[in-house]
C-alpha cells in the first residue's frame, strides 16, 4: 500500500521558468567551475551514502552525471538497497568510517530529529548555517520567506544540521477524508449528509434499503482499516465532537498543550460512534483489517456493497468503482466540524547532512549543489531529468493543478517497456517542493481521467481546507530536548496504545461508557499523561517560543 500511495502522493509535477536555457545557466549561477577542486580545476571527490531505489543506478544516472559535470564534483557512491535502510545507516555511523554526506530519500529513511540533535552535538554532522549564508542564496531565501521550512530545519540551538524532504502535498495534508457512495445516494434519492445525525440516517438507509438492488442484505454501510493514510474511521467521526489529530491525541488551546482523550466531548463522540456500531452500520473489520481486506470490500466481485470508506484517496479501497465515490465534507457535530490536518505530510528530520569527514571544498560544492535544487529548474531536473525525459512544456489549453495558476510543466507518462527510469533521482531528489510549485503542474481537467486523479484529490481537499482548529499542536515540527526523547517515546507509545485500545472497547461494548469511564480516565493518569503533556509543552515552547 505504501508504495502505491507514495506513487500517487508524488504524481510529481515539475516546475521551471526557463528550462530551455537551464543547463547553460547552471554552470555559472549554481557552482560550476568554481564549485571546488584544486588549482588545476580537478573535480572534488565526495563520498555519498545513498539508498538506491528500483530502476535507478546512481553511478550511471543522468542526474548524477549532470551534477558532476555542472558542479565540478566526482561522486564516490556508498550505495545500499532500500531494505533495512535505517539499520545500514546506523551501522555506517557507528563504524566511524562514514562518508562526507548522507543523501537519503526521506520516505524510506532519514535522520530523525533526535538523530540530528545527537549527531550535531557530537560534531559528527556539521551546522550548515555559515555555508548557507555564504554559498546558498536560494536556500537562504527559502528560509527567510518560509516559516514552515525554518521550523523543520532549525534546531533549538539555532543551528541547521540538515535539510528535510520539503514537499507540500496539499491532499496529503488532510488525510482523514471520508468518501461516500453517491451512486447509492442517487438510487435512494438522498442528499449529501451535512451533520452527524444525517450521516447516521444515510448509513441506516444504505443498510436497510437495498441500494445495490440485488435483493440481499449484503451492504456494508461504512468501513476502513487500521493502517495509515487516513483509513481509520474514528478521527473523521470524532471531529464533530472534539479535534482528533489521529496521532498523539493532543490539542493546543491558548498556547497550552493538553490531551483530548479524557474530555467530556471525547466521551460523547465515543457514544455516537458506538451507536453506529450497535446498529451494524460500521464494519467490525474496520478496526482490525489491513488495506488489502478493505479493498476486497470496495471491489467485491458479486455486487457493490460499500456505502462509505475512510481514506486519503479512494483508490485505497476501490479501483473500478472509483467514480461512484465522492468526498464527504467534514460533518457538523454538536461541538465542532473539524478536519484533521498534519502539516502537509512532511516528515520531520533530515534527508541531507554533511559530516565532519567532508573537506572544506566538499562542503562548499555540496551546499552549492543542493542550493541549485532549491530553484524550480533544479528541483525539476533532479526529479524528472531533462526536457523530453520526465517532463515537457505545457501545450495551449492545458491547465495547472492550482486554481488560477499558470501552468509551467507537464509530466511525461513513464512507459514501463522503455526500461529503467535512470534519468532522474526520484525520491532522493525531493528537496523543496512548495504548494505553489506543485500547483503549477499540468493536470487533466477531467478528474476521472487517469492523469486527472491529482485534480480530483485537490478538489476534494478544498472541502477540508481551513476546517482544522485555529490552534494546532504541530507534532510534526517540534524539537525535543534530547535528554527527554526516550522518556517521551515510551510515554507516547503506552498512552497512545491505551487510548486506542480503550476507544475500541468502548465502541464495541467491551467497556461501558457510563460504568468504566472514570476508571479509564484514572488509567490515563496512571500512565503519567500529565508528564507526557509537560514534555510536549516544553518541546512546543522550545520550538516556537524560545
Amino acid at each position: 500500500m505504501k508504495k502505491r500511495v507514495s506513487n500517487l502522493v508524488c504524481l510529481v509535477m515539475v516546475l521551471s521558468m526557463m528550462l530551455a536555457a537551464c543547463s547553460q545557466k547552471t554552470g555559472t549561477s549554481g557552482a560550476g567551475g568554481d564549485a571546488g577542486g584544486s588549482g588545476d580545476n580537478q573535480p572534488v571527490k565526495i563520498s555519498v551514502f545513498a539508498q538506491q531505489e528500483s530502476g535507478i543506478d546512481l553511478k550511471t544516472n543522468g542526474v548524477s552525471k549532470y551534477l558532476e559535470e555542472n558542479f565540478n564534483i566526482e561522486f564516490d557512491w556508498q550505495i545500499i538497497p532500500t531494505d533495512g535502510a535505517k539499520e545500514k545507516r546506523q551501522i555506517s555511523l557507528a563504524s566511524g568510517d562514514y562518508p562526507d554526506t548522507y543523501m537519503l530519500t526521506g520516505y524510506i529513511d532519514q535522520f530523525s530529529q533526535a538523530d540530528v540533535l545527537k549527531y550535531g552535538e557530537q560534531g559528527v554532522i556539521i551546522p550548515l548555517n555559515d555555508l548557507i549564508d555564504q554559498y546558498a542564496p536560494n536556500i537562504k531565501a527559502a528560509l527567510e520567506s518560509n516559516a514552515s521550512l525554518r521550523s523543520y530545519v532549525t534546531a533549538p540551538d539555532g543551528n541547521i544540521y540538515g535539510l528535510v524532504a520539503y514537499s507540500e502535498c496539499f491532499h496529503c495534508s488532510y488525510p482523514n477524508k471520508m468518501w461516500i457512495n453517491t451512486k447509492w445516494l442517487d438510487q435512494l434519492n438522498l442528499e449529501m449528509p451535512a451533520t452527524m445525525e444525517e450521516f447516521k440516517q444515510v448509513l441506516q438507509a444504505f443498510k436497510t434499503k437495498d441500494p445495490n438492488g440485488n435483493g440481499k442484505a449484503d451492504e456494508v454501510p461504512l468501513s476502513g482499516s487500521t493502517e495509515d493514510f487516513g483509513v481509520r474511521i474514528v478521527p473523521f467521526l470524532m471531529n464533530g465532537f472534539i479535534y482528533n489529530d489521529d496521532n498523539n491525541y493532543l490539542q493546543l488551546v491558548n498556547g497550552k498543550v493538553d490531551t483530548v482523550a479524557n474530555k467530556p466531548e471525547w466521551k460523547e463522540g465515543l457514544a455516537y460512534i458506538k451507536s453506529l456500531y450497535d446498529e451494524g452500520l460500521i464494519d467490525p473489520g474496520a478496526f482490525t483489517q489491513n488495506a488489502e481486506a478493505f479493498k476486497k470490500i470496495g471491489e467485491n466481485a458479486n455486487a457493490e456493497i460499500l456505502g462509505a470508506g475512510a481514506g486519503m484517496h479512494p483508490a485505497i479501497f476501490v479501483d473500478k468503482r472509483t467514480k461512484d465515490f465522492s468526498p464527504l465534507p467534514p460533518l457538523t457535530g454538536p461541538y465542532a466540524s473539524y478536519a484533521t490536518h498534519n502539516g502537509s505530510g512532511i516528515a520531520p528530520g533530515a534527508k541531507f547532512v554533511i559530516t565532519n569527514k567532508a573537506s572544506e571544498e566538499a562542503q562548499v560544492a555540496l551546499i552549492k549543489m543542493i542550493d541549485f535544487m532549491f530553484t524550480p529548474e533544479g528541483q525539476t531536473i533532479t526529479l524528472s531529468g531533462q526536457e523530453g525525459e520526465g517532463w515537457r512544456k505545457p501545450e495551449p489549453g492545458e491547465e495547472a493543478l492550482g486554481q488560477g495558476v499558470t501552468p509551467q510543466f507537464a509530466n511525461i507518462q513513464y512507459e514501463e517497456d522503455k526500461g529503467p527510469k535512470n534519468y532522474a533521482w526520484s525520491g532522493m531528489g525531493h528537496f523543496y517542493m512548495t504548494r505553489e510549485y506543485r500547483d503549477s503542474f499540468v493536470t487533466a481537467k477531467d478528474i476521472y481521467a487517469p492523469d486527472g486523479y491529482e485534480r480530483r484529490l485537490y478538489e476534494a481537499t478544498l472541502l477540508y481546507e481551513g476546517k482544522e482548529p485555529k490552534e494546532l499542536f504541530p507534532y510534526w515540527a517540534i524539537w525535543m530536548d534530547p535528554s527527554e526523547t526516550d522518556e517521551a517515546s515510551m510515554l507516547q507509545t503506552n498512552i497512545k496504545s491505551y487510548i486506542e485500545q480503550s476507544t475500541l472497547q468502548f465502541i464495541t461494548g467491551n467497556k461501558d461508557l457510563e460504568k468504566d469511564w472514570d476508571s479509564y480516565v484514572a488509567g490515563l493518569d496512571k500512565l503519567n499523561i500529565s508528564r507526557y503533556v509537560e514534555i510536549m509543552q516544553k518541546a512546543y515552547d522550545m520550538t516556537f517560543n524560545p
